[in-house]
């Protein structure tokens, strides 16, 4: 299987755990079921369904701060895309279309949810940003 395959399908699995948990969801799961419509048309309505499943698991995962479940989801449906793309390579070019929708959807900007955690002690500062940060300190 050509590496650029291997790598969309390593985005794609990576992007469509992470767009589960935002307002993107809905378009995500429907681009999804869409994608395996046209190219597996038996398989669509399973996959629907685990891609529900997936969304509950990784929400309790947030929920209880269970980064590795997280983790195995993204690994898992980066799998299943993999597989999907080596039975059927024509598909490729529609998943990057999906997801560079879902990339411009998500915020309108191209932006994804980034998740960002820190722990400072003593009199230890932290300081994190998204994009552009300015500190002023007196």
């Amino acid at each position: 299987m050509e590496a650029q395959l291997v790598e969309l399908a390593r985005a794609a699995g990576v992007a469509v755990v992470t767009l589960m948990a935002t307002d993107a969801w809905e378009r995500t799961r429907d681009g999804m079921v869409a994608l395996w419509r046209r190219a597996s048309p038996s398989r669509a309505d399973s996959v629907e369904g685990e891609l529900e499943a997936t969304r509950d698991d990784l929400v309790t995962a947030r929920e209880d701060g269970d980064e590795l479940t997280e983790q195995e989801l993204r690994e898992e449906w980066t799998g299943r895309l993999r597989r999907l793309l080596r039975e059927r390579p024509e598909v490729a070019e529609e998943l990057r279309r999906i997801l560079t929708e879902l990339g411009s959807d998500s915020r309108g900007t191209g932006a994804v949810t980034v998740q960002m955690r820190a722990e400072a002690s003593g009199s230890g500062r932290v300081y994190q940003a998204g994009r552009d940060q300015h500190i002023t300190t007196l």
